[in-house]
């Protein structure tokens, strides 16, 4: 007798884990499931410019401090204006050498963010042009206008747009340090 309720209690235990199994598994892609802590899992957020509790004067959003800079954040001191960008021109030195992991660095950016409008080779023939897409021919950049600029010029057009408003800023797309790996690209004939 006692072996027959052994035998079921065995049967039981085993159809209970094969109703949990199957229950644990969730197909639904857009439920992560059960929290085992969920005081983790989801914090309490707060709205931007709302009350909190967590401060004396209930601001939710603090300024930063004066005067301090955010890690890792070189603040550019140049407006977009012909002034500062002959000054530009004057005072920004490029700080990185023409070698090959510069270079091959330089054209894979190149080829991301400025060849759509000036060309493979900088002649301003890029898709943009070509398609009609772009109502005026950008500027050559293998030709002696770009040549004749200091790199300090070019990385404050990269990264404040052209003066004439043509070219967009890329400072939010391309870093400063692949700034100035696209400038050693395009001075150096767009070799590589």
């Amino acid at each position: 007798m006692k072996k027959g309720y052994f035998k079921k209690g065995l049967n039981l235990a085993g159809f209970s884990l094969i109703l949990l199994f199957l229950f644990s598994c969730n197909h639904e892609n857009n439920d992560t499931g059960f929290a085992y802590m969920p005081d983790m899992a989801y914090s309490n957020a707060f709205e931007t410019y709302g009350s909190s509790p967590n401060f004396s004067d209930s601001i939710t959003m603090l300024t930063p401090v004066e005067g301090t800079v955010s890690r890792e954040m070189v603040p550019y001191q140049f407006a977009k204006t012909m002034d500062d960008q002959l000054r530009a021109g004057q005072e920004l030195i490029n700080p990185f050498e023409p070698t090959t992991e510069n270079l091959t660095r330089g054209k894979e950016q190149y080829m991301i963010y400025c060849a759509i409008c000036h060309g493979d080779k900088g002649k301003s023939d890029g898709h943009l042009v070509k398609s009609k897409l772009f109502p005026v021919q950008p500027i050559a950049l293998s030709g002696d206008y770009v040549k004749n600029k200091p790199d300090g010029e070019l990385f404050h057009v990269i990264t404040m747009g052209s003066f004439s408003g043509l070219m967009g800023s890329h400072a939010s797309q391309v870093s400063p340090d692949d700034r100035w790996k696209i400038i050693l690209y395009v001075r150096n004939g767009f070799r590589n």
